[in-house]
């Protein structure tokens, strides 16, 4: 026998993983749905020519024919299946690298993280939806990316020889962006950018980008400030050129104003606003009439007589369409100059206000109204704690305005509850600030009766607004509006928000609207003060659908309302200004406006309110980990507020702080994610975690740059916290995906990096 080379490490065949051969050979069949082919012709298209891979290949094809991607129309003959429906939503990326595709008739449509095709997290997309996965819900493929939700994106930047990448701070962007050489002038390793993508060729795994800014240093608080807000594309300064504008601004009230406007400066009136305020765009007048009825007059900050249409403070205003509130800052919608003084209704100042006046009785019921414009004269500005010292003790300035309309606000609210309106008062996480910004302590902001002073009044306004123009009179046309609206919630997601609130011993009754608004009220008035409140107060609110504006009136559920809109902050909310100035041309008979292009504003001013509610949440997670920095080691109570496959995610009682519990620190047994429970189980010793259970926990780690905390689970309250046997070797765990509470992707929490991104 001739003697052969011995075989070496670089002549045994590369073997190619079982899920990427996978996405090969299902690629394969789509690129040709009308061929058939047998494991052999697979195997010799791919390449693969050594004979374990080449079994695995007619494995996977049978594979794919029971999950529906393929079907044998002959004995070991496959053929793609043929792609049977196009529909265009809104990418939802997962932790895990996945994603749903929300469509515009509201289905949702699971997409494989290697069925994606470069969309990322916010993409309006087209999809091919080709079969029916497990649970009934729909698998899909991204075929078409219409519109890119962002280019931008912040993150830290590495050096990798003479290039670099900037790894995202955005936990659902899972790709690093490479950044040519060429890109690379006067920034230093580390230090966080704001990147653009400007490539991305269909063979690439990554992006690639340039560099539009350094931002500086991580974990120094303006940076993380400035990053925060660029992160969501939301500007964190005025152009130089607005504020010289806005500076030509004349705040002088002419004869003319006066003539034209209905005089309330003789009036009692005030404003309510937290004591950190400067933009106070709302203030209430009250006055008894000669026949015993009450007049409240609800006056708000008359933008738009300042700001005219197509001017470029409105330009711009319309870009932001929202001011944003982080915790130690606000970015306004409109200049300095408008927002905090000419506009803001400050105290002893002659203001210009548009105004929704109401005659009541003593019950709270609207006997008449009127809106307009006016001319007011705030006599005193309240912070809330000061009004709620005056409803307490019956003592203080403006006593009896003040409890005249606390009484009417509380027979107001107590109406709106028995109509069906939903009592969702999450509680908000507050800091007290040094002069640097570096939070001293947590604090929550109750909800006392001088908020609801204010709320129910600001409610009444928007409603009877929304009322008078939406209510159809006969013989008229339809007026083009804006309307808040807020649907009813899904049925899949209440049912799964039913059934989780069993574990506590609460449930939701009745079928109608009413009905079920009613047991959530109640459900809401038994959380109070209990450990699982925020928790189950959170998942209440995540299987409600997400209010939004729009000239489609559909009314709005949470409030219980038929006809809803926003009148009273234009200040700091451009669809107040559009219903300002809507409201004012209908007011004086104008012909209907443009119904398209109201509901383009529209569309626009929901996303910039999503974008700074999720800039203002990123602000409150960034202050909770600088907040617990020098705790490490110490031990709290919590909550066990999520659910995954990688861990637990706590959230402290005393400050609302959450972080993750690892699962490979729960090192007492090998724990599995069940998830019909939403639980961790112990494989020998059956113990459990699920939502809601209250543990302690020892502050590990923090990482201020990621808004990270990591804790380890010290105990959970009469059980014990270490079995005496040691782990076992881990078994296969059937669960395919991390997923929690309310519903298949609604509670998932975000999933730490174990590995390299890809690139």
């Amino acid at each position: 026998m001739a003697k052969g080379k011995s075989k070496t490490a670089s002549d045994t065949p590369k073997r190619i993983p079982k899920k990427k051969l996978k996405q090969l050979v299902t690629d394969l069949l789509l690129a040709n749905p009308s061929k058939i082919f047998n494991y052999k012709q697979v195997s010799n298209k791919l390449g693969v020519g050594d004979d374990i891979t080449r079994r695995m290949v007619n494995e996977l094809l049978y594979e794919l024919a029971q999950e529906g991607f393929a079907e044998e129309l002959q004995r070991g003959k496959f053929r793609a299946v043929m792609q049977n429906a196009l529909v265009v939503g809104t990418l939802e990326m997962n932790p895990d690298g996945s994603a749903d595709v929300i469509t515009e008739d509201n289905r949702e449509i699971f997409i494989p993280d290697f069925r994606l095709n470069h969309a990322l997290h916010g993409d309006r997309v087209q999809i091919s939806i080709y079969r029916q996965r497990r649970r009934g819900l729909l698998e899909g493929e991204v075929v078409r990316i219409i519109e890119r939700a962002k280019r931008n994106f912040v993150g830290a930047i590495h050096f990798v020889g003479k290039n670099a990448f900037v790894i995202p701070d955005n936990k659902l962007m899972p790709y690093d962006i490479f950044i040519p050489k060429v890109e690379l002038k006067d920034v230093r390793n580390g230090q966080k950018v704001i990147v653009q993508i400007t490539e991305w060729p269909a063979r690439e795994k990554n992006p690639s980008g340039k560099i539009v800014e350094v931002l500086g240093n991580p974990g120094v608080h303006e940076v993380e400030m400035h990053a925060i807000l660029a992160e969501f594309e939301l500007p964190y300064r005025f152009p130089e050129e607005l504020d010289k504008l806005a500076e030509k601004i004349s705040a002088k009230i002419t004869d003319a104003d006066y003539r034209e406007r209905r005089d309330f400066r003789d009036v009692p009136t005030f404003t309510i606003d937290p004591f950190d305020a400067k933009d106070f765009d709302d203030a209430l007048s009250v006055q008894m009439l000669p026949n015993g009825n009450i007049e409240v007059g609800v006056h708000i900050a008359d933008v738009t007589h300042y700001v005219k249409p197509n001017s470029p403070i409105d330009n711009e205003a319309i870009e932001r369409g929202t001011s944003v509130y982080l915790v130690d800052r606000c970015v306004p919608m409109l200049p300095e100059r408008l927002s905090n003084f000419i506009c803001s209704l400050r105290p002893n100042e002659e203001k210009l206000c548009f105004s929704a006046v109401f005659e009541m009785n003593e019950n709270a019921e609207v006997i008449n109204q009127w809106f307009g414009r006016t001319v007011i004269l705030s006599k005193r500005r309240f912070t809330y704690e000061e009004a709620q010292q005056v409803i307490e003790t019956g003592e203080g300035d403006m006593k009896e305005q003040i409890l005249l309309l606390h009484t009417l606000a509380q027979k107001l609210r107590a109406e709106r509850f028995k109509k069906g309106a939903i009592a969702f008062e999450r509680i908000e996480v507050k800091f007290d600030l040094d002069p640097k910004g570096k939070p001293l302590g947590v604090y929550f902001k109750e909800n006392k009766e001088s908020n609801q002073l204010i709320e129910e009044f600001m409610l009444l306004a928007n409603r009877k607004v929304a009322e008078f123009i939406g209510m159809q009179k006969k013989g008229r046309r339809e007026l083009p509006f804006v309307y808040r609206i807020h649907d009813k919630p899904n049925e899949e997601k209440l049912n799964a928000f039913r059934s989780f609130i069993t574990r506590f011993g609460y449930s939701i009754s009745g079928t109608t609207d009413r009905q079920v608004s009613k047991s959530l009220n109640q459900l809401m008035e038994k959380v109070k003060g209990r450990p699982e409140q925020n928790l189950v107060e959170t998942l209440a609110l995540r299987s409600m659908a997400k209010a939004r504006y729009s000239t489609d009136n559909i009314g709005h559920y949470g409030l219980g309302f038929k006809f809803y809109t926003h009148f009273t902050s234009p200040i700091r909310r451009y669809p107040d200004m559009m219903v300002h100035r809507l409201l004012d041309h209908y007011l004086k008979n104008g012909k209907p406006k443009d119904k398209e292009q109201i509901e383009t504003l529209c569309k626009h001013s929901t996303n910039m309110e999503i974008k700074a509610t999720e800039a203002e949440r990123a602000s409150i997670k960034y202050k909770q980990v600088e907040f617990m920095q020098d705790k490490v080691g110490e031990t709290f109570k919590g909550v066990i507020s999520g659910v995954t496959s990688f861990g637990l995610f706590v959230e402290l009682t005393e400050t609302q702080c959450e972080g993750l519990v690892s699962i490979r620190d729960l090192d007492d047994d090998f724990y599995r994610f069940d998830e019909d429970e939403f639980a961790l189980v112990g494989e020998r010793s059956g113990r459990k975690f699920t939502l809601g259970d209250e543990v302690e926990v020892e502050v590990w780690r923090t990482n201020l740059a990621k808004k990270q905390l990591d804790f380890k689970l010290v105990g959970m309250p009469g059980k014990s916290s270490k079995p005496s046997t040691p782990r076992r070797s881990p078994k296969k765990s059937s669960s395919k995906k991390a997923k929690v509470a309310s519903s298949r992707k609604g509670q998932q929490k975000p999933k730490k990096k174990e590995k390299r991104r890809k690139r």
